[in-house]
C-alpha cells in the first residue's frame, strides 16, 4: 500500500474559508490527501469571525477533507465542544475523535490513533499554570500519554499546540527564524514528553511562524525525531501554514529503514539522557565489603515521603513505570503496590482513577492483582463480593486461578507452599484458607495450626543448621495473607535485627519491639497492638523477637521491604524482586517435591 499522505496545519484562528479554499486547492494539484491535521488555536480570535465558523458546525459549508484539530481553544470553543460532548450519540471516549460537524473531528484531552496505518498521539489544549479550564490539558492527560510511551512500537505522529521548549538547541542558527527562539508559546510540559514518546515526526503550532528542525536523535532509540512547527492560517508574513507529508508507517518499516538518518541530523536538543542513565546506575553499584551498599534503595536522602501535603492523590506514571522519578519535589505518589500492578499489565488510568475510558478499546487489564491475590479498587475504595473475590484470588483453594503445583502441604485452616520466585531454597508461604487480609485476623483455631507449622518449619531449619524469618507486610489493600518464610545461615542469624533496623533507619523509622517468651505469645501481643483500619509490617526473629511498624496513612513504605532487606543480608541484590526468579511449571514441580520429601517427617499434617 501507498504511503498516506496527510497536510498539516497551524493556528487556523477560525479562518476556515480560507483554510479550505488552500486544502482545496492543494488537493487538487497535488492530492488526493487523506486527512487534515490542524495544530494550534483552531477557534476564533473575535466575535466577529464567529458566523463564518458556525457556517461550517451548521453544515452550510463543508471540510474538503476528513479534519482533526487539538487547538480546542478560542471565541465560540466552550459552547461548541460542550454541545458536542454531551450529543448523546457521542458518549465514551474516542481518541480517534469527536465528531463536531461533517468531515470536523475534536482530538479531546490526549491520546493514541491510528490513521491509515500511521500511529499518532496528540495532546489537545495548552499548558496552564492556572488550573485546568477549557483549552488546557491536565496532568491526566500528560500521565496517560506517558503511558502510552511505554507501549511497544514507535510513534508516527505527535501532535501538540505548543512547541517544546528547547527545541532550537543543537540546531542550525541559519535556519532558526527569529521567532522560534522566544519561548512565548513554548511548554516544558511537552518538551519532557517529546523526549519519552520520541515521535518520528513532532508537529505544533501557536508560535505563527514556520520552522522545519533538522532531524535529531533520540536517546535510546534507533530512530530520529523531525520537528515542524506551522504558521498561522493568513499570516501577514506568508509564512508557510499548510505542508504536506507523507510518512510510511513504522508498523511497515524494516530496523534498517527506521534506523536511516539524514546527513544533516543533530544531536537532541533536550539533552542525550546519558548523565542520568551514569547517575541511575552509580546508585545501583554496590560492594558487598561494604554492609550499607547492600540497602542503596534505602539511601538516606531517600527517606520516605508524604504525600498528604499535596491536594492531589494521582499517581506518579514516570515511577510507576521505571521505578524512580526525576523529579526533585514530585507532588505525585510513589506508590510501590501501584507499581507492581502496572507491571503486571494493569491499566494506568485504572490505577490512577479507579475507571479506564477508553472500555474495550483499551490493552490493558482492568482488575488488580497483588503477587496472585485480587485487591480492591484502589481509588473507589469498593472490592468485589465475596464469591469473585474467591474466584480472581490466586491463593484461594476454589479459585481456577490457583497454582496448585506449589501447594506442599494443607491443614485446616492454613496450607503452605512455594511462593513464585523464590529468594532462596526453601522459601514458602503459610496461607490461611479462608479468605482473609492478613494472618493476625485468624480465627483461635486458625492461629493455633498456624503455630503448629511455625514451630514445625523452625525445627526443620534447624536440622539443616538454619534458623528462619517470618514477616508478612499488612496492607490496607489487601484480601488474602501470607505469611512470608525464610531460612536464614545460623551463621548470619546475630546480624539480622541490625540489618533490618539499618534498612528502617535509612528510610527514616525505627522499629517497635515486642520481646516475648515464645512465637505465639508474640503474635497475640502484636494482635492487641494492631489496628485493622491501618497498614504494618513485622518480622518475627529467631528467638521469637517480634519488631514491628505501623505505617502511616500517606507514608512511603515498599510493599516488598522484608525480601529487599533478606535480599541484601544474603548478598543477592538482583533477587529482591520475585519476577527476577521465576521459574518454569517443570522446575517448581521438582521443587515442591523436594521440598516436602524433606519437610515430610515434621509436617504437622502428615
Amino acid at each position: 500500500m501507498a504511503p498516506p499522505r496527510i497536510l498539516l496545519c497551524g493556528d487556523v484562528f477560525g479562518r476556515l474559508n480560507q483554510l479550505t479554499k488552500r486544502v482545496s486547492s492543494v488537493n487538487k494539484s497535488a492530492g488526493p490527501f487523506d486527512a487534515l491535521l490542524c495544530v494550534g488555536q483552531f477557534f476564533p480570535d473575535s466575535p466577529e469571525q464567529l458566523e463564518e465558523f458556525i457556517g461550517y458546525i451548521d453544515g452550510h459549508s463543508k471540510f474538503p477533507l476528513p479534519t482533526y484539530f487539538i487547538g480546542d481553544y478560542g471565541v465560540g470553543a466552550p459552547k461548541i465542544l460542550s454541545a458536542a460532548s454531551i450529543d448523546s450519540a457521542k458518549q465514551g471516549f474516542k481518541m480517534d475523535g469527536l465528531k463536531i460537524c461533517d468531515n470536523l473531528f475534536w482530538l479531546k484531552g490526549s491520546g493514541k490513533f491510528f490513521l491509515n496505518g500511521l500511529s499518532i498521539v496528540y495532546l489537545s489544549g495548552k499548558d496552564s499554570s492556572s488550573g485546568p479550564q477549557i483549552g488546557t490539558f491536565s496532568q491526566d492527560d500528560v500521565d496517560a500519554l506517558r503511558a502510552l510511551a511505554d507501549e511497544p512500537g514507535i510513534i508516527d505522529m505527535f501532535l501538540t499546540n505548543e512547541w517544546p521548549s528547547g527545541i532550537t538547541n543543537r540546531a542550525a542558527s541559519s535556519d532558526v527564524p527569529p521567532g522560534a527562539l522566544s519561548e512565548s508559546g513554548s511548554s516544558s510540559t511537552v518538551a519532557n514528553l517529546v523526549s519519552e514518546i520520541k515521535p518520528r515526526y513532532h508537529i505544533s503550532g501557536t508560535k505563527g511562524v514556520f520552522y522545519s528542525r533538522e532531524p535529531y536523535n533520540n536517546f535510546d532509540a534507533v530512530h530520529v525525531t523531525r520537528f515542524i512547527g506551522l504558521a498561522s492560517v493568513g499570516n501577514k508574513d506568508k509564512q508557510k501554514f499548510v505542508h504536506a507529508i507523507s510518512p510510511t508507517p513504522s508498523s511497515t518499516m524494516t530496523a534498517s529503514e527506521l534506523s536511516m538518518k539524514a546527513s544533516n541530523t543533530t544531536m537532541s536538543p533536550f539533552g542525550s539522557g546519558e548523565a542520568t542513565n551514569h547517575t541511575v546506575q552509580a546508585t545501583k553499584r554496590h560492594d558487598n565489603t561494604d554492609p550499607d551498599s547492600q540497602y542503596w534503595r534505602y539511601d538516606v536522602s531517600k527517606k520516605r515521603q508524604k504525600h498528604g501535603e499535596s491536594d492531589s492523590k494521582r499517581l506518579c506514571f514516570k515511577f510507576l513505570s521505571s521505578g524512580s522519578c526525576p523529579r526533585e519535589n514530585c507532588h505525585f505518589q510513589h506508590d510501590e503496590d501501584a507499581r507492581e500492578q502496572y507491571q503486571r499489565g494493569v491499566c494506568f488510568d485504572f490505577l490512577n482513577k479507579g475507571q479506564c475510558e477508553r472500555g474495550p478499546d483499551c490493552s490493558f487489564k482492568h482488575s488488580l492483582q497483588e503477587e496472585g491475590k485480587a485487591i480492591p479498587n484502589r481509588r473507589s475504595g469498593q472490592g468485589h463480593a465475596s464469591g469473585d473475590r474467591s474466584r480472581e484470588c490466586w491463593f484461594c483453594l476454589s479459585s481456577p486461578n490457583v497454582e496448585s503445583h506449589l501447594i506442599c502441604s494443607v491443614g485446616e485452616y492454613y496450607y503452605c507452599a512455594l511462593p513464585k520466585g523464590q529468594l532462596v531454597e526453601d522459601h514458602i508461604l503459610l496461607v490461611p484458607i479462608e479468605h482473609i487480609p492478613n494472618t493476625l485476623s485468624s480465627s483461635h483455631e486458625g492461629e493455633s495450626e498456624l503455630n503448629k507449622y511455625q514451630s514445625s518449619l523452625t525445627m526443620y531449619f534447624k536440622s539443616q543448621a538454619k534458623d528462619v524469618v517470618f514477616f508478612e507486610w499488612v496492607s490496607k489493600r489487601s484480601t488474602h495473607a501470607n505469611l512470608q518464610v525464610v531460612p536464614i545461615p545460623s551463621s548470619r542469624t546475630s546480624i539480622i535485627r541490625d540489618i533490618f533496623n539499618l534498612a528502617a533507619q535509612k528510610l527514616g523509622f525505627e522499629f517497635l519491639v515486642l520481646t516475648n517468651d515464645s512465637s505465639s505469645e508474640g503474635r497475640r501481643l502484636l494482635q492487641k497492638q494492631f489496628d485493622r483500619n491501618s497498614s504494618l509490617f513485622y518480622v518475627q526473629l529467631p528467638g521469637d523477637t517480634i519488631i514491628y511498624h505501623p505505617v502511616e496513612e500517606n507514608e512511603k513504605f515498599p510493599a516488598q521491604f522484608g525480601r529487599e532487606v533478606l535480599a541484601g543480608l544474603f548478598n543477592k541484590p538482583d533477587r529482591d524482586d520475585w519476577r527476577n526468579c521465576k521459574l518454569s511449571k517443570e522446575e517448581e514441580e521438582e521443587m515442591v517435591e523436594s521440598f516436602k520429601s524433606r519437610f515430610g517427617k515434621y509436617d504437622p499434617n502428615q
